[in-house]
C-alpha cells in the first residue's frame, strides 16, 4: 500500500514535468523538458550529498537496536550527537541547505526551527568540548569524500565473508 501510494505520487509529478509543463510551453517544450529533467537531477544530487553527509561521514558512529533497547534519555542525546555530523560554510550554504548542514541540531531538536540551529550550535559544541563529546562537522566536499569512501569500503567483502 505504501508503496502503490509512493507510485502515484512519482507518476503524477513525472507528468506534471515532463508532459504537462512542455506541452504549456509550446514551441518552448523541448527547452522546459531539458529545464525540468536538468533541475530534478541537480535537485536530487545536492538532496543526496546534504543528506549523506549529514549521517554516514567519516567518524559518524552506527548504533544496533540492541544498543539502543535499554538507553536512557541522556543516551538518546549522545546518540543523536554521535551518529550525526555538520556541514560548515557561510550563511547562503545553509540557507541551500534548508539549515540541514546543521544535521546534528537538527537530530537534538527535531522541532526548533531550522533558522535557529546556527544560534543553537554555538552551545552544543561548547557542551561536547566540555564533555569530551566528538562534534562531527566539516565542508561538504571532504564530507562527501569521506562519505563515498565508507560506502566502498562498506561494499568489498571481508575475508569472512568470503568464506
Amino acid at each position: 500500500m505504501l508503496f502503490r501510494s509512493i507510485w502515484d505520487k512519482v507518476k503524477g509529478q513525472a507528468a506534471k514535468d515532463y508532459v504537462l509543463f512542455p506541452l504549456l510551453a509550446g514551441p518552448g517544450a523541448p527547452a522546459t523538458l531539458t529545464a525540468n529533467a536538468t533541475a530534478n537531477i541537480i535537485r536530487n544530487l545536492w538532496t543526496f550529498s546534504i543528506i549523506f553527509c549529514g549521517h554516514f561521514p567519516d567518524g559518524v558512529e552506527e548504533f544496533t537496536e540492541e544498543e539502543t533497547a535499554e538507553e536512557t534519555r541522556g543516551g538518546w542525546y549522545v546518540r543523536q550527537l554521535l551518529g550525526s555530523a555538520n556541514l560548515t560554510g557561510g550563511k547562503l550554504f545553509h540557507i541551500m541547505s534548508g539549515n540541514l548542514s546543521f544535521q546534528i541540531e537538527h537530530h537534538l531538536f527535531p522541532d526548533v526551527p531550522a533558522h535557529r540551529y546556527a544560534e543553537i550550535s554555538v552551545d552544543v559544541k561548547e557542551a561536547c568540548e566540555r564533555y569530551g563529546l566528538d562534534y562531527h562537522a566539516g565542508p561538504l566536499p571532504y564530507q562527501l569524500f569521506t562519505v563515498f569512501r565508507k560506502i566502498a569500503r562498506l561494499s568489498i567483502p571481508t575475508d569472512a565473508e568470503l568464506h
